[in-house]
């Protein structure tokens, strides 16, 4: 894909807790060819202050994709999914879980919370970029994504 094929920044909401997660998620973004705006939150509280445009998210942007970590502080992932998907405003967009587990549970559950996918984030840096990759492939390339508000 080249940038022609985009038509407008894509913003993305990344909740992660691990600081190095999060530059590396960075990093791979780096490498793709759309126009993205990456928006960072550090736990389940904090992404949901975003979503809801709360306090410092005032004026937040409403994101076309949220990549969700599970194991968050103060609220976990799968809280933050089911309060995404019990909210009127907020439960069309589409949620990708991004973590380390691969408890069949954690999996199970993510998709009666009616998670989009379910993705085992690879600690090999390369299939990290991949998977990123084929994020940006599938999501912003092939997708219809759903309108705004």
């Amino acid at each position: 894909m080249n940038m022609e094929t985009y038509d407008r920044t894509f913003h993305i909401l990344l909740v992660e807790d691990n600081p190095s997660d999060v530059l590396l998620t960075q990093e791979a973004f780096k490498e793709t060819k759309m126009p993205y705006a990456l928006h960072v939150a550090k736990d389940g509280v904090e992404a949901m202050e975003f979503l809801h445009r709360e306090g410092e998210y005032a004026d937040a942007v409403r994101p076309d994709i949220i990549l969700l970590d599970l194991n968050l502080p103060r609220k976990d992932g799968r809280q933050v999914l089911s309060e995404i998907r019990a909210d009127e405003e907020l439960k069309r967009i589409p949620v990708v879980i991004l973590t380390t587990s691969q408890d069949h549970e954690d999996i199970l559950r993510s998709y009666e919370l009616h998670a989009n996918c379910y993705i085992c984030k690879p600690v090999d840096l390369n299939k990290f970029f991949r998977v990123v990759n084929s994020v940006e492939n599938f999501w912003f390339g092939t997708v219809k994504l759903p309108p705004e508000g």
